[in-house]
């Protein structure tokens, strides 16, 4: 048996990408599909993703659905759950973020709210969705997207740096408990990337300084195989840093 095939076997033969429009959550979609598993792509804007769906069913033969959602409307599980009831999916990986950047007080309190329900309520209630049926099967995966942000504190992140950990620790006790089920979880703690989201939510007037000195140059990190996914072929560490 290939690597592709144990691969597919243990983790398919359906995969839920959240925040999948662009950036990384695209190239996920992208690596697997080519390790031919059919995807489900989920985030808010229908077009991206229907052009994603396309791209993905013409280079690899994959069979694609698409679900337009925000993730922080509190019937999002219900959506999900809905859309993927007569699929069997055995991996899910959550990359859908809000990313509030700039003095703390500065941000109202509705954004700092509506940043933890994409980056904690989101992947908490898919996590605990997804993780029964792949219990229930005996084999799955999960891998929730962290970052290097959440291993300290930092100024103009502070918010979004602490719902990072938030997803850190949630996946290395998941990872724990789990894994005597068949069922595998991570964390994959991002470096800074040049995506279309991390030049999106710069504090204002600094979108340019902040794409010219991003250090990662494009979501092609992602087919590193020092990078979460690359090492994630077992999941078996609960943090993946590239």
């Amino acid at each position: 048996m290939t690597g592709t095939e144990a691969f597919r076997r243990r983790y398919g033969p359906w995969a839920v990408v959240a925040g999948a429009s662009e950036g990384l959550g695209a190239e996920y979609a992208s690596q697997l599909a080519a390790r031919g598993l059919h995807v489900v792509l989920l985030a808010r804007r229908r077009d991206p993703l229907s052009a994603l769906a396309d791209r993905l069913a013409a280079e690899h033969g994959v069979a694609t659905r698409t679900l337009p959602l925000d993730l922080a409307r509190a019937d999002a599980g219900e959506e999900v759950a809905g859309a993927t009831a007569d699929l069997d999916v055995g991996l899910l990986v959550y990359n859908a973020a809000l990313s509030v950047i700039g003095p703390f007080l500065d941000c109202p309190l509705d954004r700092h709210l509506l940043e933890v329900d994409v980056n904690c309520r989101g992947p908490l209630i898919l996590a605990h969705q997804f993780g029964r049926r792949f219990a229930a099967r005996g084999r799955g995966g999960i891998v929730l997207m962290s970052s290097l942000s959440a291993t300290m504190g930092s100024a103009l992140i502070a918010h979004y740096a602490a719902t990072k950990a938030y997803n850190l620790i949630l996946a290395e006790g998941l990872w724990e408990e789990w894994r005597a089920a068949g069922v595998a979880v991570t964390a994959c703690a991002a470096p800074a990337v040049r995506t279309p989201n991390y030049a999106a939510s710069a504090p204002r007037g600094r979108q340019r300084a902040v794409e010219q000195s991003s250090p990662r140059p494009s979501p092609r990190w992602a087919r590193d195989p020092r990078s979460c996914l690359g090492r994630a072929t077992g999941l078996r560490p609960s943090f993946c840093a590239a």
